[in-house]
């Protein structure tokens, strides 16, 4: 067994933050959290009495590992560009568990990370839901697939129309998102028509994008600006299934209704340029103004648009924009987690849970707090320098 004592441990849980507190950890999972534990004799332990410790850091939009570091096109295997719908291919056969991104997120108190196919496309692929640690991405997964990628606005209309194919307008995005779905919808009628005992040929495109439209899966959708939002929102509608808005830079402008609908919003990334028409009002208020609207929000980095390894910055920017600050460090270990219907496993500091922790010398979304330790299913990552 091992006993980790620290002076605060925010759980993110009903039992809030507890100070000089304990965590019993056993064969990678959490045993107890509490003030007073009783720690048994043989059990290790390692002591933090000046740290605050939270729940291992979860970035809920990445494309670490399947976009890898460092390499150029080499490693660039996130935007299958040859067929806008593309709901069949998997994120899972392109990541490499090698990847320096991968270990850059574990390094600075990632314990997990969505990756997700890119945006060139209207329907990418599926996404998962993986730890950082370890050298077989099969033995990394939490979840596969976590849903499906999908994407409005700018990217797949110039991916597209540079090649003189559908889509090249904000329309025929729409066009062919809900083309793609009825075809699913259609699929699916077919398929269950047909009877479990007779012959069916199965069609992997459709078998993928079916799960969305059982609402299995949600289909996670990249979309900046309000416009395309609410075309995610009314195509949703219209099918009735669930999605979870991916960037959600212009979601400021619509938290309302957003709320309203109880869409959950992953934003970000907001450290970057204006470098395209749909992002020009990028501003980290708008974590802040969604979570007052009643938003679940999680923040996100984007890696490698902007790095993995920054993400309790990203949150503390947000912070001084406005969200709340224990809101800030739920957007990036329980509000993910849920997010990503994996909080079983991560996201608090609970019985039965992952033992995935980050320890700082101070307060977490402080510049100048030191990460000094992380924990993965209860085993001590070795740190660089």
């Amino acid at each position: 067994m091992l006993a980790i004592r620290a002076g605060t441990i925010k759980t993110m849980e009903e039992k809030g933050t507890i100070k000089d507190g304990v965590i019993l950890i056993e064969d990678g999972r959490i045993e107890a959290v509490g003030r007073d534990l009783e720690i048994p004799e043989e059990a290790e332990i390692h002591d933090y009495p000046h740290a605050t410790v939270i729940p291992g850091m979860i970035d809920a939009h990445t494309h670490v590992g399947i976009g890898e570091e460092g390499i150029g096109w080499e490693g660039r295997d996130y935007n299958e560009i040859t067929d806008p719908i593309t709901p069949h291919l998997r994120a899972i056969d392109a990541i490499n568990p090698d990847d320096q991104g991968l270990e850059d997120a574990r390094q600075s108190g990632i314990t997990t990370v969505m990756v997700s196919p890119g945006s060139a496309n209207v329907i990418g692929g599926e996404s998962l839901a993986m730890k950082t640690q370890g050298e077989i991405v099969d033995d990394m997964v939490i979840k596969n697939p976590v849903g499906v990628k999908a994407a409005f606005g700018e990217n797949p209309k110039r991916v597209y129309g540079e090649k003189d194919k559908s889509p090249s307008t904000r329309m025929a995005v729409a066009a062919e998102m809900r083309s793609a779905l009825q075809k699913a919808r259609d699929y699916l009628a077919r398929k269950q028509k047909n009877g479990e005992d007779e012959p069916f040929e199965h069609d992997l495109k459709w078998e993928s994008l079916s799960r969305v439209i059982e609402n299995e899966l949600p289909l996670k959708t990249h979309a900046h600006r309000a416009d395309d939002i609410m075309t995610a929102v009314r195509i949703a509608g219209e099918f009735g299934f669930d999605l979870t808005i991916e960037h959600c830079t212009e979601g400021h402008l619509i938290a309302e209704k957003l709320a309203e609908e109880g869409i959950p919003a992953v934003v970000g990334p907001s450290l970057t340029s204006r470098s395209k028409v749909e992002v020009r009002k990028r501003d980290f208020k708008t974590a802040a103004v969604l979570a007052r609207a009643g938003v679940k929000v999680a923040i996100m980095s984007d890696h490698p648009v902007i790095p993995v390894d920054q993400l309790n910055i990203y949150a503390a920017l947000s912070a001084r924009a406005g969200l709340e600050r224990d809101e800030a460090i739920k957007a990036i270990t329980i509000n993910p987690a849920e997010i990503l219907d994996i909080d079983d496993r991560v996201g608090s500091l609970k019985k039965n849970k992952d033992a995935d922790l980050a320890v700082f010398s101070g307060d977490p979304l402080s510049l100048t707090a030191e990460l000094k330790a992380v924990y993965v299913e209860g085993e001590k990552i070795e740190q660089e320098g």
